[in-house]
């Protein structure tokens, strides 16, 4: 394994994680990860993750460039389901006062910050590593 993609390997455990690392907050009972939010999900994070190392590993650059931008796009997804999800949660309240009241109570935690970090810390370790491509020496008669 290249010196350079120890920064792509170094992305995606972070990326596995930061799906164990708290996200939400709601009414500072207890904090949830992504397993607790949608498991599946954190199931397919994972395994993400699990298959952008296997490309490292095995040097299969297209592999982990293509698991370290699908990481990102779920990460950017899951990230605009919880707000959508926090913000129409109390909508079945008529009144708006509380209904705000209860959205602000879920807070958002330190592990978005690991979630969105690591598939960009993956993407810019595989972006910089070069291919294996040797030139070719020139033959001696």
């Amino acid at each position: 394994m290249p010196t350079k993609s120890y920064l792509s390997f170094t992305g995606f455990i972070l990326l596995m994680i930061a799906t164990y690392c708290p996200l939400l907050r709601p009414f500072g009972f207890r904090s949830m990860n992504l397993y607790d939010l949608h498991q599946p999900f954190g199931i397919v994070v994972l395994l993400v993750a699990v298959i952008g190392i296997l490309g490292v590993v095995l040097k299969q650059r297209q592999l982990a460039k293509l698991s370290g931008w699908a990481g990102l796009l779920l990460v950017v997804l899951l990230f605009i389901a919880a707000f959508l999800k926090i913000h129409n949660a109390f909508s079945f309240i008529p009144f708006e006062g509380i209904a705000g009241y209860l959205t602000r109570q879920i807070k958002y935690k330190w592990g978005w910050y690991l979630l969105f970090a690591a598939p960009i810390l993956a993407i810019i370790g595989n972006a910089t590593t070069k291919s294996g491509v040797v030139a070719s020496e020139p033959k001696l008669k």
